[in-house]
């Protein structure tokens, strides 16, 4: 078995070592681009009166997904992912930093606590948010307790619920990548600076902030195009009022039995999905 093995991956027979990816590319093509070009196909086709799906193929439901109608939710879906991957950038970036210079032998008890949010079922976790935040939930109790309010406010089903729980579960798509990045950082460049005459802040600002941006860039990536095909956080913590395209394109599939739209919806969002990594591999090949 040794012996075979090395033959494989001495490099000798290129055609026999590639034998050795075989099993990985034949999942890739049959569960993702398969799947993807049955989409795509399906995105040309057309809905019938009865639901039924009719296989002449258009560029009408790409049309239809630009009519001016459905800007508003389009408005909205851009805004919570930017507002999102604003706040976990403001809050995830003094994390990673305490984590990769300050956490000590802490550091991986924390990291694991940052990881505890994926370890428990997403609807639970924001069921739990909704007994936080109702009406008489634990956040108003305690407003009331402490005389902040003097009645029950609505915080659950409101832009800040959603915008809540949109950052509570994707911080840590923020934080690794930034923790990473800082942790790739040469400890000596600091001290340099340092040496130099450099103050705390002017160190982080020339090289530290610099040296991350990798990590920014990437965090952001994962956190922003993610929250633009969220649907579970709006659905349950914002209610019908936050209408985001993760929503649409569910109710196109579950509610409306419009599957041709649906997919056109799902290629573009699929499309920004492939742009954006792809605008970040050439940004990350030149830097």
């Amino acid at each position: 078995m040794d012996r075979a093995l090395s033959w494989l991956l001495g490099g000798r027979r290129p055609l026999a070592s590639h034998l050795l990816l075989a099993p990985a590319a034949a999942w890739m093509i049959v569960f993702l681009v398969l799947p993807a070009a049955g989409l795509l196909l399906l995105s040309l086709a057309k809905n019938g009166p009865y639901g039924e799906i009719l296989w002449t193929l258009s560029l009408n439901n790409y049309r239809r997904a630009f009519d001016p109608k459905y800007l508003p939710v389009l408005l909205r879906t851009l805004g919570f992912a930017g507002g999102t991957t604003l706040l976990t950038l403001l809050l995830g970036y003094p994390l990673a930093y305490f984590l990769s210079f300050r956490a000590g032998r802490w550091r991986n008890a924390m990291l694991i606590g940052l990881m505890v949010p994926f370890w428990t079922s997403a609807l639970v976790a924001f069921y739990s948010w909704m007994i936080i935040l109702g009406k008489e939930g634990l956040l108003n109790a305690a407003l009331l307790r402490f005389g902040f309010i003097s009645a029950p406010i609505s915080i659950l089903y409101t832009s800040f619920s959603v915008l809540l729980g949109l950052v509570y579960f994707y911080l840590p798509f923020m934080v690794l990548p930034l923790y990473g990045s800082l942790e790739k950082i040469p400890r000596q460049y600091v001290e340099a600076a340092y040496d130099l005459g450099a103050d705390r802040w002017t160190a982080f600002r020339k090289v530290t902030l610099p040296l991350s941006l990798p990590g920014v860039i990437a965090g952001s990536l994962l956190t922003f195009v993610p929250c633009l095909g969220d649907f579970l956080t709006a659905e349950i913590l914002g209610g019908p009022r936050y209408y985001l395209l993760g929503n649409l394109i569910s109710n196109q599939f579950l509610m409306a039995q419009d599957w041709p739209f649906g997919a056109a919806l799902t290629c573009l969002l699929l499309t920004c999905l492939v742009g954006g990594l792809w605008l970040y591999r050439r940004w990350d090949d030149q830097a």
